[in-house]
């Protein structure tokens, strides 16, 4: 018989896989929330136009990765490929900049959609925790953000991977620059669509990995002999404050990213362990952006972090996180004792104790495999003989002691000893 199966490129979370998915977000996020960082959520999909923008033309993105879509209607729209130009709309749209109290701190969480050959690392769905810090030009903003994302792989006890850090300059100094790359550029032997990019926006060309590429790209000129003082001094303190944390990060005058967006501050967190796909997130300013898409002038920042790849990069360094387990408490109920075990499960959930049931009938050999699957730190068995005596049996799983207590002090006895 025929069955669905996930579209290509794309993953089900299924548990107990999906726990640890899910611990890494939190993990992510944790120092977001801390630092004054409010949660915010976009819709999945948006006006394609909306990307075109802002993410840039030119880019492998908004050419060939976007899925598309067009409604009954006739509006445009796009499964959202990245996170940024949406919370930035979404920002705007709620006139965030106009309520005084800038920058807007803002992290947000969710999947995202590229049309891409699925690889390891690398698919057509994925998952990201990202935050941005928008309406203010600060230097401690960029390294604030660049800790945190330091903070959080720390966190999950990740320390084989390293942050390449660059500046890309502004509307005063890249221009210069521009000019001299395409000059560059158009004495290469480079196939028609890289000739092209290379007119629209030749910094993208910078980024191409192909090998072939790379290698016409030796002696191509720096951005950094070309920026201007303002985006030399800011520069700098972004690269004295992230050394005053103790963070360590590597100079990559060569790092572009695949965004048209970025101005000044561009960085990259790479994993050695992952191969080909060693970006586990990255980031920068977005000076720009705002404009781009119909908004006044919002000088921004921000980043996004790879939940997929993140939790490969724990798998390459052998990580196991500490997930503890869903359930804390196993009931299993004999003979007519299943409404009065019931009663006592949803006690011990409003008292805020995780706890489960054995379902469908199952004897005591059943249902406690149950338990032992369940990773229950107590079960709980009562049959008719112990519900009229006004008992239940808890049992310690790890130690495998058993004995009675009381059915009017089990809730209160069991919240101490998972305390």
């Amino acid at each position: 018989m025929a069955t669905f199966q996930a579209p290509k490129g794309t993953y089900d979370l299924i548990p107990p896989f999906s726990a640890k998915y899910l611990a890494v977000r939190d993990a992510i996020s944790a120092p977001l929330r801390k630092a004054g960082y409010g949660y915010i959520e976009t819709p999945g999909f948006e006006d394609v136009n909306l990307f075109a923008r802002g993410v840039g033309e030119s880019t492998d993105i908004v050419t060939k990765e976007m899925f598309t879509l067009t409604t009954k209607g006739g509006t445009n729209l796009a499964l959202r490929p990245e996170g940024t130009a949406s919370v930035l709309r979404a920002a705007l749209e709620a006139s965030l900049h106009k309520q005084g109290n800038l920058p807007a701190k803002l992290w947000y969480s969710g999947s995202y959609y590229r049309y891409e050959r699925p690889q390891k690392g690398r698919y057509r769905h994925f998952s990201q925790v990202g935050a941005e810090a928008i309406g203010a030009e600060d230097p401690a903003l960029d390294a604030e953000l660049i800790i945190l994302a330091d903070q959080a792989y720390r966190t999950l006890g990740l320390s084989n991977f390293r942050i390449l850090l660059n500046s890309l300059g502004d509307k005063e100094c890249r221009p210069v620059y521009r000019e001299a790359l395409q000059s560059f550029l158009r004495g290469l032997d480079l196939d028609e669509e890289t000739v092209r990019r290379a007119e629209i926006n030749p910094l993208r060309v910078l980024d191409d990995k192909r090998t072939d590429v790379q290698k016409q790209l030796v002696g191509a000129p720096l951005l950094r002999d070309y920026l201007c003082d303002a985006c030399k001094a800011y520069h700098e303190e972004v690269r004295e404050l992230i050394t005053a944390a103790g963070v360590a990060f590597e100079d990559d005058e060569k790092l572009v990213r695949g965004l048209d967006y970025y101005t000044r501050t561009t960085f990259e967190f790479v994993h050695d362990g992952l191969g080909a796909q060693s970006a586990v997130g990255g980031g920068g300013r977005y000076d720009g952006l705002s404009e781009m898409i119909g908004g006044p002038a919002l000088p921004s920042v921000g980043w996004a972090l790879g939940v997929d790849r993140t939790v490969l990069a724990l798998e390459a360094e052998g990580i196991e996180l500490d997930i503890p387990a869903p359930t804390a408490v196993f009931a299993v109920a004999l003979g007519a004792s299943k409404p009065r075990v019931f009663g006592l499960v949803t006690e011990l959930r409003k008292a805020g104790v995780a706890a489960d049931m054995s379902y469908g009938g199952k004897g005591l050999k059943g249902a406690m495999k149950d338990a032992n699957r369940s990773g229950a730190r107590f079960a709980i068995v009562a049959g008719d003989r112990d519900l009229a005596e006004g008992v239940v049996q808890v049992k310690d799983m790890e130690s495998g002691e058993q004995g009675p207590v009381a059915l009017a002090e089990v809730v209160e006895v069991l919240r101490a000893k998972l305390a």
